[in-house]
């Protein structure tokens, strides 16, 4: 269960938790037309920081103008929501959840007359997969869905429609034993986890699969490529045999709930030594470091909460 915080951000201004409803006709309960975004903010020594905050939004502004929908606000007005709604909620640390749905109006398949509805919560929340499988790892089975082909719907957008395939895709997985499933592209290549960005680790080198394999544009996936950069481990995009999951020194999700979470193994075949592995343990210290503020904010991943000369 979530536990309420006190404001919701619904339309440019604040409202109260209980007061974020919406209409059983609403155009999103009977088709699915929503974008929305996941985003952590974390608490640091010079206070809660938004990590990512602008990327972010830049997706859900790309995945609303792939759905046609008009916002109705810039990415600074967006932005300066967020940060305000963290700093009204007096919140050191939390998850924000923007969405925008098409509301009441028309029932039909053609939502152009119905309004656009822009939201904006945040609340506690932990480690997505549990605190232990930071380290210790997860058991997950490649899943018997398989994920949005090519030209069915975008999966280049973050919209609430594509995650009944995820929810396909994690029940099974939860039903069978496993805490997540991956799942294969329409052409039996491995795609992604159900919420996750997945990375694969043979001698040495990252192997991660490209766009086209029907993935999310993740910003977690993004910072991990930065980092592994960085830190001079080789990264190659490229399409990724299922069989490669099970020969792999070590196999890793990344996301914003799931941060960087390490795989111990998959259909029950142990991967590497079970555990975490070298490379994932490299890039978690390095990632937590700089969004927890123990190591300088180099990239300017960081929104700082509390301060108020903007957001820019």
């Amino acid at each position: 269960m979530l536990t309420p915080t006190e404001k919701i951000w619904h339309n440019g201004r604040f409202i109260d938790w209980d007061d974020a409803k919406i209409h059983v006709l609403a155009h999103v309960v009977n088709y699915g037309t929503s974008v929305f975004e996941g985003i952590r903010c974390y608490s640091t020594p010079a206070g809660p920081a938004i990590f990512r905050l602008r990327e972010h939004i830049r997706r859900m502004i790309d995945s609303a103008k792939i759905y046609r929908m008009d916002l109705g606000y810039s990415l600074d007005e967006l932005a300066e929501a967020m940060v305000e709604l963290v700093r009204l909620n007096r919140m050191q640390a939390c998850y924000l959840r923007p969405i925008a749905l098409r509301g009441y109006g028309e029932i039909g398949v053609n939502p152009g007359k119905n309004p656009i509805e822009v939201y904006v919560a945040c609340w506690e929340w932990g480690k997505y997969l549990g605190e232990e499988a930071l380290a210790q790892g997860v058991d997950v089975c490649v899943s018997s869905w398989t994920r949005l082909a090519p030209n069915t719907l975008p999966t280049l957008a973050k919209s609430g429609a594509n995650y009944m395939n995820s929810q396909l895709i994690k029940m099974e997985a939860l039903a069978n034993g496993y805490t997540e499933g991956i799942a294969l592209d329409s052409g039996g290549y491995v795609s992604e986890g159900s919420g996750e960005n997945i990375f694969v680790v043979r001698d040495g080198k990252i192997l991660t699969p490209p766009l086209g394999a029907s993935v999310l544009p993740g910003i977690t996936r993004d910072s991990v490529l930065k980092l592994a950069a960085e830190l001079g481990i080789p990264v190659v995009e490229t399409l990724v045999p299922r069989e490669m999951l099970y020969i792999a020194d070590e196999v890793f999700f990344s996301g914003t709930a799931a941060e960087i979470t390490p795989i111990r193994s998959i259909d029950k075949i142990t991967i590497g030594k079970g555990r975490r592995g070298p490379v994932a343990e490299k890039l978690q210290q390095e990632f937590f470091a700089i969004i927890e503020g123990s190591k300088p904010d180099r990239y300017g991943w960081l929104t700082p909460v509390n301060v108020t000369v903007g957001v820019k």
